[in-house]
Parts: structure tokens; sequence; C-alpha cells
């Protein structure tokens, strides 16, 4: 079955980073757009980026376009996300997603704050 386990989470200050990792289990990684969302307390989850399954392709939400980079690593079935400039509205809990399945991990909790 579909385990999608995230990690690298925790407590950052401003303009600081943190590097997020996703380990992915139980369906063809290399064929599935890998993806990263992110809830804040009381708002609904939100997509941060995708890293397309082919071509090298990605895409960012507007808030974290030149700061986040997503990538993907198809020999060891880990999708990273590189967060850098971080601020205090990048605080949330941070999730993986393949593709379009409906199935969610434990998250990893981003906080950043002085």
């Amino acid at each position: 079955q579909v385990q999608l386990v995230e990690s690298g989470g925790g407590l950052v200050q401003p303009g600081g980073s943190l590097t997020l990792s996703c380990a992915a289990s139980g369906f063809d990684f290399s064929s599935l757009g890998m993806s990263w969302y992110r809830q804040a307390p009381g708002k609904e989850r939100e997509l941060v980026a995708i890293a397309f399954s082919y071509g090298g392709r990605t895409h960012y939400a507007g808030p974290v376009k030149g700061r986040f980079t997503v990538s993907r690593d198809n020999a060891k079935n880990t999708v990273f996300l590189q967060m850098n400039s971080l601020k205090p509205e990048d605080t949330a809990m941070y999730y993986c997603r393949a593709g379009n399945i409906d199935y969610w991990g434990q998250g990893t909790q981003v906080t950043v704050s002085s």
C-alpha cells in the first residue's frame, strides 16, 4: 500500500533554511508527479510545489517561488523540498502527495520564529 513518510521539519529563525524529505513506497514512484502541500492552523491545505515525473519539470506556488526548490531522486523513491529565506508565514505542517492519490502521511512541522 502507499506510504509517504515526511521528515526534516523543525524550528528555524526567519531567513533560515530547512530541507524536507519524503520517502515513498507502495507505488511506481518514477511514474507519478510528487507534490508538497502545507497546512497552517485554521487554514486550508495548500499546494506548495510539484516535481513532475518527466522532463525535470517543476511548479511552485506564488508565495514560495524563488525561495523553495523541489527535487526528486527516483533511485531512492524520495522527494525533497529545499526551503530558503524562510518567513513566519511559512509556518505549517508540510505533507507530500503522490500524484492524485488520496493518501496523506503524518506530515512534518515547520515553525519559523525568532
